[in-house]
């Protein structure tokens, strides 16, 4: 089996896992901590890329073995290592928000929120419900780049 082909593999399997992980496993709790300044945030962040990186494992675990991947426990460590290292950076969300500031992005940032210079607003003026922020996307899209990267550690290592 190529090295391309099992990086294909891990790849769906471990965004399978993230969506599930993020979405589904994540408590509320921990969403509504996880950004919070100090020791409660740090640990609500920690909780919650700790059942994301057990999501993936087990997920992982199925596709590996189900499809007989060539894989090294040294590769899963690093690959898992550094997706969960980067979620939880992420996930703090003054960090990303710095981030989306230092490349340009903070108006991107800020979009489905009232901060946003043109947010929607209601007939009577008041900021409108939308479907997605900016900083969701900037969130999401931040992870896969780094499924990316654990998919290419795992496949390759």
């Amino acid at each position: 089996m190529t090295a391309a082909a099992v990086f294909a593999a891990v790849f769906v399997a471990l965004f399978i896992a993230h969506s599930v992980g993020d979405h589904w496993v994540q408590t509320s709790h921990q969403a509504d901590h996880k950004g919070r300044p100090g020791w409660p945030g740090r640990l609500a962040d920690a909780r919650h890329v700790a059942g994301l990186t057990i999501t993936k494992g087990i997920v992982l675990t199925v596709v590996v073995l189900a499809l007989d991947l060539p894989v090294t426990l040294l590769g899963l460590v690093a690959g898992l290592g550094i997706d969960a290292v980067t979620h939880w950076w992420a996930d703090r969300r003054s960090t990303l928000a710095w981030l989306a500031k230092t490349v340009g992005q903070t108006q991107f940032y800020s979009l489905g929120t009232g901060a946003h210079p043109f947010h929607p607003v209601t007939e009577e003026g008041k900021p409108a419900a939308t479907l997605g922020t900016g900083a969701y996307a900037l969130d999401q899209s931040f992870h896969h780049l780094f499924l990316g990267v654990a998919a290419l550690l795992i496949a390759t290592i």
